[in-house]
C-alpha cells in the first residue's frame, strides 16, 4: 500500500508539468525520459507504448522514479519513487486525456500495430521541497 501525497504533489501532478521518468536498464545502469503525468488518487500515471526501452525496463524491474518541477518555480519539485503495474490503454482513452491536458488537442496517431499502456506507480516515498 502506497502513501498519502499532500496537497502540493497532488497540485504538481494534476497540472501541466513535465515529468522525469527514470528506470533501470538490465546492466543497472539509468535511462530516463520526459513524461507526462496524470494521477489517479495517490496513483502516478503515464502512458507510453509496448517495446519502449522504459516499457521493457519496467516489465523487467517495476521499480522506478518519477521527479516533477513545477515550470512557474523550477525550485519547487517532488520526487516519487514506488512500483509500477502496467496495463493496456483501451481505446487510448488515459493517452488522450493526457493529450488534451498537456497540448489542448488529440494526440497523433500511433503506428499500425501499437499497443499502448499505462504506467501506474504506486508510491512508496516523496522527497523534494514539494514533499
Amino acid at each position: 500500500m502506497g502513501i498519502e501525497l499532500n496537497d502540493e504533489t497532488r497540485r504538481l501532478l494534476d497540472g501541466r508539468h513535465y515529468a522525469v521518468l527514470a528506470t533501470l536498464n538490465p546492466d543497472g545502469g539509468p535511462q530516463t525520459s520526459a513524461m507526462w503525468v496524470g494521477r489517479d488518487g495517490n496513483d502516478v500515471l503515464m502512458s507510453t507504448t509496448e517495446g519502449r526501452r522504459k516499457h521493457r525496463n519496467l516489465v523487467r524491474d517495476p521499480r522506478a522514479s518519477v521527479s516533477i518541477i513545477d515550470s512557474d518555480d523550477p525550485e519547487n519539485y517532488v520526487e516519487l519513487r514506488g512500483r509500477v503495474t502496467i496495463s493496456v490503454d483501451e481505446g487510448r482513452a488515459f493517452d488522450t486525456g493526457l493529450s488534451w491536458k498537456y497540448d489542448g488537442r488529440d494526440p497523433d496517431p500511433d503506428s499500425p500495430g501499437t499497443v499502448r499502456v499505462i504506467l501506474r506507480m504506486e508510491v512508496d516515498k516523496a522527497t523534494g521541497y514539494a514533499a
